[in-house]
């Protein structure tokens, strides 16, 4: 809790209990404003979540006393109160996840989803549900959990794939709306902010990582699992294998970047990861190497709330704004559908800068001298 008493939790703030990097975490969301930013700032133990878009605080009971919420098992913690009846059908839910090959994040983010249904049922069988009684449980997570829209996603995803996938119960869904998902822009550095956020970085280790990924768009899990023969020199490419969704794709390597992971090399001599761990045998961990990321973020005074994955999203960004084409950048970033790439276009100066706003052709600004 925090060490300076807190004034009354504002009307605004809206709480969810969820899981996050594998620990239970309570969701804090408002409206923006500076005065509750800065309220919420002094929570002990406060962080950012750009894949959630919310502020989050560990799930202890001090928390849930001071934010007025029930004390419920969220998470894996959930596992534990299903009953005997319905532990077989989150069994089959697993079992049939893994035999699809479905991602260990998918599974376990079906598993728990799943389960939070498992544990409203009690001793009510979940084959037995109908339809209706379903459409009847998500507005109860809508109306009294106030789950968010993706949240509400996430669980709508995993008991529809236990009733379609599981059961065979074809088209079971089909009269269950689902809710309208938010359109979130990307976070995206200027190119300014990037050069200052490198210069933070003087660790030959910490420094070849963050370029690599900025210089090639990568994923924080796709640099720390690159090994050393998936960089292709005498081609300039580097192979990412197995990233998201199981796709394998190659994007460009940059010229300044193979002189940069040439020293690296000398130095560091690695085996098989190009950028082993603490432990032989073992790659660099993800939660370090974003933790590098945020403190040369804080060094460099950036006040916007970006995270390693903003790496990413500049890239894709840039690119855009130097005119290359949103096909291309689509398949070096390996997405599926277009429209996620559409998104970059959102926020690209090459799509804004020739954009002229009316408050320029007010003839009062020459008259105010405010203006001048």
């Amino acid at each position: 809790m925090p060490n300076n008493p807190l004034p009354p939790i504002p009307q605004e703030w809206q709480f969810e209990l969820a899981e996050h990097h594998d620990k239970p975490v309570i969701l804090i969301r408002f409206p923006f404003n500076s005065q509750q930013q800065a309220l919420v700032r002094r929570l002990t133990g406060v962080k950012w979540s750009n894949t959630k878009k919310a502020w989050y605080v560990l799930d202890t009971p001090a928390y849930r006393e001071r934010f007025g919420l029930k004390t419920e098992p969220v998470g894996k913690e959930v596992l534990l109160h299903i009953h005997a009846i319905n532990q077989p059908a989150l069994l089959r839910l697993i079992e049939t996840l893994e035999l699809k090959a479905y991602s260990p994040s998918t599974i376990r983010t079906y598993r728990n989803e799943f389960a939070q249904l498992l544990y409203v049922l009690k001793n009510n069988p979940v084959d037995g549900l109908t339809s209706e009684r379903l459409r009847d449980y998500f507005l109860y997570c809508t109306n009294t959990l106030k789950l968010s829209e993706n949240t509400l996603h996430s669980r709508i995803n995993a008991i529809k794939f236990y009733f379609e996938q599981v059961l065979k119960r074809e088209r079971f869904f089909v009269e269950i709306p689902r809710p309208k998902k938010k359109i979130i822009l990307p976070n995206v550095l200027a190119i300014s902010q990037v050069e200052k956020l490198f210069t933070q970085l003087e660790n030959l280790k910490h420094k070849t990582m963050i370029y690599l990924a900025y210089s090639a768009g990568l994923r924080v899990s796709e640099v720390v699992n690159l090994r050393i023969k998936d960089i292709h020199s005498a081609r300039m490419v580097i192979n990412i294998r197995g990233a998201k969704g199981k796709k394998d794709r190659s994007v460009a390597l940059s010229e300044g970047i193979l002189e940069l992971l040439r020293k690296y090399y000398v130095v560091y001599q690695p085996k098989d990861w190009l950028f082993e761990g603490q432990y032989n045998g073992e790659p660099y961990s993800t939660r370090s190497l974003q933790s590098i990321f945020h403190r040369a973020k804080d060094a460099a005074k950036i006040i916007q709330n970006v995270t390693f994955h903003s790496l990413r999203h500049s890239y894709a960004t840039h690119l855009h704004e130097a005119g290359t084409d949103i096909k291309l950048i689509q398949e070096l970033l390996g997405h599926n559908d277009i429209k996620t790439t559409l998104r970059y276009t959102h926020v690209s100066k090459r799509t804004l800068e020739n954009i002229k706003s009316p408050f320029d052709s007010l003839k009062l600004k020459k008259n105010d001298s405010s203006l001048r």
